[in-house]
């Protein structure tokens, strides 16, 4: 046996140095945070902050016979000083809920309140108590199928 091979033979490996000690693997967190803050920046800058007001859509059709029910309606008016008119009667605030009981058993001789819908039709600058008043006057009046009206944009 030579002199190299027990060398190689006592320590397992061939050094010219001295021996060194084992070297511990570390991970520098300074880089990756830049390259983190690198995305983040991008991520913010390629983002859009917009809120879609609606959704572009296309409705499906149908060809079928038309419903054999006809929907009884009451229509409640708010005018933007926040008076009231139910079927285009002027009412007071305090007898709204009295005007809606009379109305939906004038409408329920043969349905039953399930079957009539509210229409509020509300001023655009009406006072929000106003309206909520009347859907709390629908409420106490026991009627549930409630529909707000709108008008499009031309």
């Amino acid at each position: 046996m030579t002199w190299l091979d027990q060398r190689l033979f006592h320590q397992g490996r061939f050094t010219l140095g001295p021996p060194s000690a084992a070297v511990e693997p570390e991970i520098n967190l300074i880089p990756f945070i830049d390259v983190l803050l690198v995305v983040l920046i991008f991520l913010m800058i390629s983002t859009t902050f917009t809120r879609y007001q609606e959704l572009a859509i296309t409705l499906p059709t149908a060809n079928g016979a038309a419903s054999q029910n006809e929907v009884k309606q009451i229509h409640i008016a708010v005018s933007r000083d926040g008076r009231f008119a139910i079927n285009g009667k002027l009412t007071d605030r305090s007898q709204l809920t009295k005007a809606l009981s009379l109305a939906n058993e004038n409408n329920s001789n043969k349905e039953t309140s399930a079957n009539i819908q509210v229409n509020i039709d509300a001023d655009a600058r009406a006072p929000h108590q106003a309206v909520m008043s009347a859907l709390e006057a629908a409420r106490d009046a026991n009627l549930s199928n409630i529909v707000f009206s709108s008008q499009t944009k031309k």
